[in-house]
């Protein structure tokens, strides 16, 4: 009497894995493309707020603040910097720029 036995076999399962790398190396460069846009653009927001803070600490003290007294004042919650890790600069003249850190 023969068993029918059922189940995968072994080039079964490697023409699996083989199409489950195929989309792994296919999907992870375009999420690691996305991550990097989506920081780009998260700094491009937070310098806008940035910039409306200091435009709102300038109409109620009358003087272009630093990034600590906008902390200190309470405009900001905490002066972190940009998702993509630029620092944010607010130059003499009260205008936001994101500039890369350099050490």
């Amino acid at each position: 009497m023969m068993k029918n036995e059922k189940g995968f076999t072994l080039i079964e399962m490697m023409i699996v894995m083989l199409i489950i790398s195929v989309l792994l190396m296919i999907t992870i460069p375009n999420v690691a493309k996305h991550n990097s846009n989506i920081n780009n653009k998260g700094c491009e927001a937070y310098v806008k707020m940035v910039q409306a803070q200091v435009q709102s600490y300038q109409m109620e003290k009358n003087k272009i603040p630093t990034l600590a007294e906008l902390q200190t004042a309470g405009y900001l919650r905490d002066v972190k910097g940009c998702p993509n890790g630029q620092e944010v600069v607010i130059d003499s003249e009260g205008n936001v720029t994101a500039a890369a850190i350099t050490e």
